[in-house]
């Protein structure tokens, strides 16, 4: 770090190589850099400067009736130069965020298995569908167990894969009991606005509104904690125009995407995200994020138990 010097006390330099009198030292440094800068400050703001080299140092020399003026200006553009220049906000990383995406995983592999043995008796498909009709007239567990469900092996490897991605990012940031509680509210109230908004007909089915919902999550939840440690907007801004980005590159293009329940599922995350930023997560615990893991999966069993009632 570059030594600063700066002089409160006016009075003449009295070397032979000096300015006359009436000049005050108001900066030194071994940088000549740091003196060149501060005098293109003070040229900004048209006040009177020279440089010099003593012996030993660079000095900024200004009269004695600028001192008051051209230090505020100093100071001013030190202050707002050191707060672009902080680094990042340190954001608190819970694990490795692998615990969560293999319960999902777990989960998501799960029901195919479940579905070709017509387990209780049920249709599995047919009870878990996101119908938007039967979601508009009240079924409001399909927007979870739809999440579970895939159309082939094409369509579930390529969601697990995207769950693995996005979910280590949850997991480590918001923990992952906290974290995948989120995505699983945030997935279902994508599937849920989506329901609202398509006739009565459509159909759905697989993770990426929940994978979205990640992604959208993390990236809002990674921006206001930037934006909160007062980290210049283009840099806190990166995360969410990152998430932005990777939905507009994967989220919106195949014959068979369903790019409103994409869309839906990360404003839900986003939004989620914003919440999530308000609140010190450290403060739930091991024992929190416990309980908010065991209450993702009470609320999916919950509604798969919903689902396979009303099919009987």
């Amino acid at each position: 770090m570059v030594a600063w010097s700066t002089f409160a006390q006016a009075g003449p330099v009295g070397t032979e190589n000096s300015p006359s009198d009436g000049w005050t030292v108001l900066r030194s440094s071994l940088n000549r850099r740091k003196i060149t800068e501060a005098a293109l400050v003070l040229a900004a703001m048209q006040i009177p400067h020279r440089t010099q080299w003593r012996g030993h140092a660079w000095l900024l020399l200004i009269p004695a009736d600028e001192v008051v003026r051209a230090e505020a200006q100093l100071r001013s553009y030190d202050a707002e130069n050191q707060r672009q220049n902080a680094p990042p906000p340190y954001i608190h990383t819970f694990e490795r965020g692998w615990v969560g995406v293999l319960v999902f995983l777990a989960i998501l592999w799960l029901l195919p298995n479940l579905e070709a043995a017509s387990l209780f008796g049920w249709d599995w498909r047919q009870a878990g569908l996101m119908q938007a009709g039967l979601v508009q007239e009240g079924q409001w567990w399909r927007t979870f167990t739809a999440l579970t469900l895939h159309g082939d092996l094409g369509h579930i490897v390529g969601n697990s894969a995207f769950a693995a991605v996005f979910g280590v990012f949850v997991g480590r940031h918001l923990g992952a009991g906290f974290g995948w509680l989120l995505v699983l509210l945030s997935g279902a109230l994508g599937n849920y606005a989506n329901a609202l908004m398509q006739p009565s007909a459509f159909a759905s089915l697989g993770a990426s509104t929940a994978n979205f919902a990640a992604l959208g999550l993390t990236g809002a939840f990674m921006w206001r904690r930037r934006r909160a440690g007062n980290v210049a907007w283009r840099q806190s801004f990166a995360p969410l125009f990152a998430a932005v980005a990777l939905l507009a590159y994967t989220g919106v293009g195949g014959e068979r995407t369903d790019v409103m329940a994409h869309c839906t599922g990360f404003a839900a995350g986003v939004g989620s995200g914003l919440l999530a930023s308000t609140f010190d997560i450290r403060r739930l615990g091991k024992s929190g994020q416990a309980i908010c893991g065991g209450f993702a999966l009470w609320l999916l069993a919950y509604a798969w138990f919903k689902a396979g009632s009303a099919a009987l």
